[in-house]
């Protein structure tokens, strides 16, 4: 079996330890930069080109797509799609997960706990949006931002109105969220494949910080998720439609809030403080789905995941 493994960097981590684990398992892995391949498309028979040569014989396909070049990459992806090669992350359930506003309303439509959020594009509407949200402190994030950053905590509705001022001004669009103080700027990550929780971790963030992103100097540790926060997990990944998902939920005194859906979870941190071999299960899966038809039935006997459609043209 032949696997293409779409990342920009093939010294990190997670894409070492992907190709590590599909050699463990008799499959040959390749490391494909989609931001150098090129699209061809004619009648019947679209193609890509890379590094001068046509990409053929692949049985399937697993997308590292950063969230910077979200549009090039996901557009490689359709393109192997169009191909009928099969991919463990389709393209349209990346294009989700990286739009927050529009993840957050199929969640919300799904009924995923979450922090109250808020949006507006005026900024005359701002301190009404504040008190929408529960006042403050509000928790104030970039659409766009990823790992923590264009992330702030606004102590005051002073300090909020003016860092959404400001942003507004800027013709960035963000959200304002309730924020949380029994989390403590603690976080969960559960790492969903297939329809399965295979590794959970607790993320701290470091003193002063309420971020509780590695990047951001936080640490993790193995955690045992309790049963509402796995169903949780597995509701928001299926809503979305993604095979494999990092789902980051706060611990509250209503229950487990999804703060986000990542489509191209890392996997260093959550091998780490786990010790599972979370690239093996990726691997495992896509060899499934390239073998089969249809992805595997889950569990329950459902076939998994199936998107809930988020509009009449998706």
């Amino acid at each position: 079996m032949k696997l293409a493994i779409l990342s920009r960097e093939p010294k990190l981590y997670s894409t070492t330890r992907l190709v590590e684990a599909a050699a463990q398992r008799g499959y040959e892995a390749v490391v494909v930069d989609h931001l150098q391949c090129n699209l061809v498309l004619e009648k019947g028979a679209p193609s890509i080109i890379y590094q001068g040569q046509p990409l053929t014989g692949f049985d399937a396909i697993i997308p590292r797509i950063g969230a910077s070049v979200t549009f090039y990459g996901t557009a490689v992806v359709r393109q192997f799609e169009m191909m009928k090669v099969r991919t463990a992350i389709e393209s349209q359930a990346i294009v989700r997960s990286r739009d927050k506003l529009r993840s957050m309303q199929i969640l919300s439509r799904a009924g995923v706990g979450m922090p109250k959020t808020a949006f507006t594009n005026s900024s005359e509407e701002v301190p009404e949006m504040i008190r929408q949200v529960g006042g403050a402190p509000v928790i104030i994030k970039l659409l766009e931002g990823t790992q923590g950053l264009g992330v702030v905590l606004a102590e005051t509705e002073k300090a909020a109105q003016s860092v959404i001022e400001a942003f507004h001004n800027l013709k960035a669009r963000i959200i304002v969220q309730e924020f949380i103080a029994e989390s403590k700027g603690a976080d969960l990550r559960a790492f969903v494949v297939n329809g399965e929780v295979v590794g959970a971790m607790k993320r701290q963030g470091k003193e002063g910080e309420f971020r509780s992103n590695l990047h951001r100097g936080g640490t993790g540790k193995l955690v045992k998720l309790t049963r509402a926060e796995k169903a949780a997990a597995l509701l928001a990944t299926k809503a979305l439609g993604l095979g494999i998902a990092g789902v980051d939920m706060l611990q509250s005194a209503r229950g487990p809030l999804v703060l986000e859906v990542n489509s191209s979870p890392g996997l260093e941190g959550i091998e780490k403080a786990t010790g599972l071999d979370i690239a093996g299960k990726i691997i495992e899966y896509t060899a499934e789905i390239a073998r089969k038809r249809k992805p595997k039935a889950t569990k329950s006997g459902k076939s998994a995941p199936k998107a809930m459609p988020d509009t009449q043209a998706d």
